[in-house]
């Protein structure tokens, strides 16, 4: 059984070495490298190793490994470098270059929201995952002793949510963290309730995550504005003080208001475009998405999501996105089945296919589907017409959610919530997943493919 540890020493050597490598970091499911000379990279090899679902070369190089596993491989790849005294000064230099030279205001906002954000998204799963057995045993009647345990459980994290996103606000922006914890914190502190602006009395958790983000990032300005003109014998009294205070009547008196209607038109428009446009809101959402994910654009999104799930329990938007998914396995099962002397591809299938029936598309992606082109538009077809189906409930009055974000396909089965019950909210994203699937399989059997390869002779 391959090791977290055989898979980074694995890949290790075919990125170029130690010396090769200036940065590491994770997402939720790639291990990202800064590379100093991309050139030196043995990417056929790379593909091969046991573990390796794909690789994506963008601003950073991209090595796809799956949920969990990523985790694990990136703290052995990160102890492998250390012990090879690594990530040297020169290192940092270029990485710094190489992120210049990529730094567009649009990429530079969506990793920064991803930063904020993404580490949250293990919270965010396994509190929703408690959620919904919590509401499965209340519905069943089952276990009425545990049950308000486990809505302590569920719920704790998302009422503290704020005071995290303001912490990885500041540290992400170059501020103390714990001071951006500190002003996000006025957000769901219960006292707010005694504070009155714009003629309004605020109420606790008023503004949300975006309340906290926006306050966290006002009090990492006043931060380093003080430090800047602060002497060093007053700064470590007069610059946490000044922070607080500053960007905490900011909070109080404006941005927890502003940050409020934000959030209540981000939650009533969602609503809306489900419950009057549902099935067309559904196409165009499903349709885009795997366009999103080869951009990088959908890290845009998981602000929305988290604001929706604060806000209303759940996010309504993620199921539908989830369909691109289903569209995309579709796509890939017609490639296999069409192309069966291909030996490589149909085996690259076999590999990825049980990664994307959990919602980890970027193996058959960059694996299957983009490298051949039109499978890749007759997915997008697929994961349209899925999301139509799940929006076409919705302006039935019948809502699919999810209580968390992050996994999708199969794996968000555990985290559905929705107005007509979980198993008639599972019975309509299984109708929705299952009509990617065949929509998604026929277009790309019947227009997907321009030919097929002669066999060779062996064959």
């Amino acid at each position: 059984m391959t090791t977290s540890y055989d898979t980074a020493a694995a890949i290790l050597p075919l990125v170029g070495g130690p010396a090769n490598i200036t940065s590491v970091a994770h997402c939720m499911t790639r291990l990202r490298l800064g590379l100093a000379d991309r050139s030196l990279v043995d990417e056929e090899a790379l593909r091969a190793v046991p573990g390796v679902l794909g690789v994506v070369d963008d601003d950073t190089y991209q090595i796809v490994l799956g949920p969990g596993v990523v985790a694990r491989v990136t703290s052995d790849f990160e102890a492998l470098l250390t012990s090879a005294g690594q990530l040297t000064v020169k290192g940092a230099e270029l990485k710094a270059a190489r992120k210049a030279r990529n730094a567009t205001p649009g990429k530079l906002l969506l990793r920064r929201l991803a930063n904020i954000f993404v580490p949250l998204i293990p919270a965010l799963i396994g509190c929703g995952i408690l959620a919904g057995v919590n509401g499965l045993l209340l519905n069943l009647g089952w276990l009425p002793g545990l049950t308000p345990a486990l809505t302590t459980l569920a719920a704790a994290f998302m009422s503290l949510i704020a005071v995290f996103v303001g912490h990885n606000t500041a540290k992400e922006f170059g501020g103390t963290p714990v001071l951006g914890g500190a002003v996000a914190a006025v957000v769901v502190y219960p006292g707010v309730a005694k504070v009155t602006a714009f003629g309004v009395t605020l109420a606790p958790g008023q503004g949300g995550v975006l309340g906290a983000l926006t306050a966290a990032l006002l009090g990492t300005y006043v931060e380093k504005y003080c430090r800047r003109r602060m002497p060093g014998t007053l700064d470590v009294l007069l610059t946490p003080t000044l922070t607080v205070l500053i960007a905490g009547l900011a909070t109080l008196y404006g941005l927890m208001y502003a940050a409020g209607e934000i959030s209540a038109a981000i939650g009533t428009a969602a609503n809306w475009l489900l419950s009057t446009t549902g099935a067309f809101a559904g196409l165009v959402l499903g349709g885009l998405f795997l366009p999103l994910v080869m951009l990088g654009l959908h890290q845009a999104l998981i602000p929305i999501h988290t604001t929706l799930i604060e806000q209303q329990g759940h996010t309504v938007l993620l199921p539908i996105l989830a369909m691109a998914g289903a569209g995309q396995v579709g796509a890939a099962l017609a490639v296999y089945v069409r192309l069966r002397h291909d030996t490589s591809l149909r085996t690259t299938i076999r590999s990825a296919l049980p990664a994307g029936l959990l919602g980890v598309g970027e193996p058959l992606i960059y694996g299957v589907s983009l490298p051949l082109g039109r499978p890749f538009l007759t997915a997008c077809v697929g994961g349209a017409a899925g999301g139509a189906f799940v929006g076409g409930f919705a302006m039935l009055g019948d809502q699919v959610g999810a209580t968390a974000i992050g996994p999708s396909g199969w794996a968000l089965f555990p985290l559905l919530a929705g107005n007509g019950g979980l198993w008639w909210t599972a019975a309509i994203y299984a109708g929705g997943l299952l009509t990617g699937y065949a929509v998604g399989f026929v277009t790309t059997y019947a227009f997907g493919l321009r030919s097929l390869p002669s066999p060779s002779p062996a064959e």
